[in-house]
């Protein structure tokens, strides 16, 4: 199944006619729609499991728009916002947009517009998943690492040579040898750049990184 298959379409906007019309719009060309008309009504029923984007309106009683977006910067909730609005300004759209919205729509927009604009959100979403699937990936090799492992890890990332690497650790060379295979094997890296990848990707990557002189 694609990603825009799998994908929903959350619309958070206080008047139900334009949620109907949004609703029947997404569903013609095949998207799945969740229409909420506020947006506690939303944060309550959304699983962030859930891939997709979110339609949003600006100005709502209780929570507004931008306090929703807020909110889910605060969970920790990346699912790219599409705000539409009858009375945006620019410094609204502006802060919208600073704080990762995907577009900014004012009311009446073009349908082809909005349809657009879900199709990037949804996209976005798509890469952001996967990213993070790959982190999840990649920090559950980095657990497999022995505490010595890691600091192997960290310091070859950084360029050292094995010989600098024992001297750091207090070890001989020919146990750094050891360790610095068994961090390759356990990390599935071909080489000491796609170790560096991989150790970015994670966020242990040592700062300051060179290329690697040894062999």
């Amino acid at each position: 199944m694609s990603a825009d298959t799998a994908a929903t379409v959350f619309v958070v906007d206080d008047d139900p006619s334009i949620r109907r019309a949004l609703t029947r719009l997404l569903r013609s060309v095949g998207l799945a729609v969740d229409a909420y008309a506020g947006a506690q009504e939303f944060l309550d029923a959304y699983d962030p499991a859930r891939p997709g984007c979110l339609v949003l309106d600006v100005r709502m009683p209780h929570i507004s728009g931008l306090e929703l977006q807020q909110a889910l910067a605060q969970r920790a909730v990346e699912l790219p916002i599409i705000f539409i609005t009858g009375h945006g300004d620019v410094p609204m759209s502006v802060r919208a947009m600073r704080a990762g919205a995907i577009d900014f729509l004012p009311k009446p927009f073009h349908d082809q517009d909005l349809l657009d604009a879900i199709q990037r959100a949804i996209a976005r979403d798509a890469e952001l998943r996967a990213a993070r699937a790959v982190r999840v990936d990649v920090l559950r090799r980095v657990e497999l690492l022995t505490p010595r492992e890691r600091e192997v890890l960290v310091l070859v990332t950084a360029g050292k040579m094995n010989k600098e690497i024992a001297a750091q650790l207090g070890a001989s060379e020919k146990t750094i040898k050891v360790h610095r295979a068994r961090v390759m094997k356990k990390m599935g890296a071909e080489s000491v750049a796609e170790l560096v990848v991989l150790a970015q990707t994670a966020g242990v990557c040592a700062t300051g990184i060179q290329r690697s002189r040894d062999k």
